[in-house]
């Protein structure tokens, strides 16, 4: 039998750190907020409004092309170890020091969320392109409904990163969360076809409280409180 897959979670580097925190001051949820929709939230709601093309209240969730982007980047997690020991891979990740690049809301919470459009994998067909630059993410178990008083609105799927390329990819801790809207609920609303909204976390990490860090909470910093900041009507 091979050598068995590692893979390793490590502290992030400090050094640069203060840079990083200065450069997004002007845009983190003051203390105390945190952005944690429910399911139905996200589709019954953001989604919705999304393909719509309706305005929302709290602008949170940035579009990106996030089929196009490894997960880390999505997370603006600090990769600084990768090498690899015959067929044995090492990945180091340095969780939760920095902010995402990509997202919309620069917290340190351990969710982040988009909106993204889907490329099909082979022109018409029904399968979906999910491959990345190093990887790939991979669907599992069943999708789950999403249903708002009593009706289905959404399909929620879960998928999983896997470095390499298909079948031998290694898996990892990444873990996305895909939710669309149905046909249904799409022809009813008349909504564009296409979008996903997607949340991404680290799987040690999944669903923590954004740790305080008093050091970026001084005076001169600005934040945004929702429902008094950042142009949100009433």
């Amino acid at each position: 039998m091979g050598p068995e897959t590692s893979l390793t979670l490590a502290p992030a580097p400090t050094s640069g750190a203060t840079e990083t925190k200065t450069e997004v001051s002007a845009t983190v949820l003051a203390p105390g907020f945190q952005f944690h929709p429910t399911d139905e939230e996200l589709v019954g709601y953001y989604l919705k409004r999304k393909v719509s093309n309706k305005p929302v209240r709290f602008d949170a969730i940035a579009e990106v092309e996030i089929y196009k982007h490894e997960p880390w980047d999505l997370s603006g997690v600090v990769i600084f170890v990768y090498f690899s020991v015959g067929l044995q891979f090492i990945l180091s990740y340095g969780v939760g020091d920095c902010f995402s690049d990509k997202s919309r809301l620069k917290t340190r919470d351990q969710d982040w969320y988009f909106f993204s459009s889907l490329e099909r994998k082979y022109g018409n067909g029904g399968r979906m392109n999910r491959c990345t630059n190093q990887g790939y993410w991979k669907a599992t178990g069943k999708g789950r409904e999403v249903r708002r008083n009593g009706m289905l609105i959404g399909m929620k799927k879960t998928l999983v990163f896997h470095m390499g390329r298909a079948p031998g990819g290694v898996r990892t801790e990444w873990v996305m969360h895909e939710y669309r809207l149905v046909e249904e609920e799409l022809k009813r609303i008349g909504g564009m076809q296409g979008y996903v909204l997607c949340r991404v976390f680290h799987k040690s990490n999944g669903n923590q409280d954004a740790p305080f860090v008093e050091e970026e909470w001084d005076d001169a910093s600005a934040v945004v409180v929702p429902g008094l900041d950042a142009g949100i009507a009433g």
